[in-house]
């Protein structure tokens, strides 16, 4: 996976540094930038400006700011070159323009994540491709059926789930991995939490590491994919698999899940990962309640000012069946073809699904109706 990310250091640094993560900036709700980017609206955490950069950027663009919907916050509603030319000439207002920059960056079509699940229990296919031909086979299909990454998990990470000794999850994953990249078709990704299981599927041909802790649960995660030159996706998870679910809740959902993302992102920056190997995930349906969900699929646009690629992760899970009513995992293709269209338009760059071949078919329909562009995708 080669994510669009910013190019350099300083770039990197203005997104993710210090002064980034107190400015907080993102696109104002409701925002779609990449549809007028001449025009940037933004939202930042005005108490982090110096009383000088604050006088900049009113001087800049008189009329522009206005209050935001919370004490202490702004909404920047003006030219986009003004944020641009502030940026070159005020080190500490760079950050502004790099989140405009990175929430109006042309959208692509999205790649395609095949589940893999090795598991007895995952929350809507467990126990039926737990024996490695099967798994092997299953990741055979999804190829066939347009999928660009595979991602092969040996742990169930459902509501209320244990934890798998290091041992069987190796025992699980591995022939899969190796299996599924020796085919060469799709890119594979190994769905853990333990270091040493993504160590070894690395050995085994997998390039990206899926950890829906972001790297919090083991500390040698980072350290390790920097060492391998691998990718990693960083996952807004609250709590653990076994308690998430257990009343989670958020004062602002998205702007916490943005500054726990950016956290994380600068923790793999620094870690030694380079930043065009470097994915987030707002985490649906991981501790979060059904309207937790539905605000992080409305914020897409907004999450997108955190400059990496977004995978969306909403495939069959309970959310979307309390919105249609069905509560059978398995039966939940349609709303999750629905999610995935919607998803598209609103700004994710990897959909990590169930349903390849569905989910292509979406993606197509969505391509038809939008700004999608089928050769942009990234490589």
């Amino acid at each position: 996976m080669r994510p669009s990310a910013p190019g350099s250091a300083l770039e990197f640094a203005d997104l993710f540094g210090e002064r980034a993560c107190a400015l907080e900036a993102r696109a104002a709700p409701g925002t779609q930038a990449w549809r007028a980017p001449e025009e940037a609206r933004l939202l930042f955490a005005a108490l982090a400006l110096e009383p000088a950069e604050l006088a900049a950027l009113e001087g800049a663009a008189p009329g522009a700011l206005t209050p935001g919907p919370d004490p202490g916050w702004l909404v920047y509603s003006g030219p986009a070159r003004a944020l641009r030319a502030l940026g070159g000439s005020h080190a500490g207002l760079s950050p502004l323009w790099a989140a405009w920059a990175a929430a109006a960056r042309p959208r692509a079509e999205p790649r395609l994540m095949g589940i893999v699940n090795v598991t007895p229990d995952s929350f809507s296919d467990g126990g039926r491709h737990l024996a490695p031909e099967e798994a092997i086979a299953h990741g055979l299909k999804l190829i066939g059926e347009g999928a660009d990454i595979l991602d092969v998990g040996g742990e169930s990470t459902r509501p209320g789930s244990e934890p798998v000794p290091t041992e069987i999850e190796l025992e699980r994953v591995l022939p899969v991995v190796r299996a599924l990249a020796a085919d060469g078709r799709a890119l594979v990704s190994v769905d853990t939490r333990k270091a040493a299981v993504a160590e070894a599927a690395l050995e085994a041909g997998a390039t990206l590491v899926n950890d829906v802790s972001a790297g919090r649960d083991d500390e040698r995660m980072l350290p390790l994919v920097a060492e391998r030159g691998a990718s990693i996706v960083l996952m807004h998870l609250c709590g653990t698999p076994r308690d998430m679910q257990e009343r989670p809740h958020y004062t602002d959902v998205v702007r916490e899940v943005a500054a726990h993302l950016r956290e994380r992102a600068a923790a793999a920056w620094q870690a030694g990962i380079a930043p065009a190997r470097i994915a987030l995930d707002p985490g649906l349906g991981f501790g979060k309640r059904l309207e937790d969900n539905l605000a992080l699929m409305r914020a897409l646009p907004e999450l997108r000012s955190l400059g990496l690629p977004l995978v969306l992760g909403a495939s069959r899970k309970s959310f979307l069946g309390r919105l249609s009513g069905e509560e059978r995992p398995e039966h939940r293709a349609h709303e999750s073809s629905a999610a995935v269209a919607l998803g598209a338009w609103l700004g994710a760059d990897v959909q990590r699904v169930h349903d390849v071949g569905a989910a292509r078919a979406a993606l197509a329909v969505a391509r038809g109706v939008s700004e999608l562009a089928p050769d942009a995708r990234s490589a």
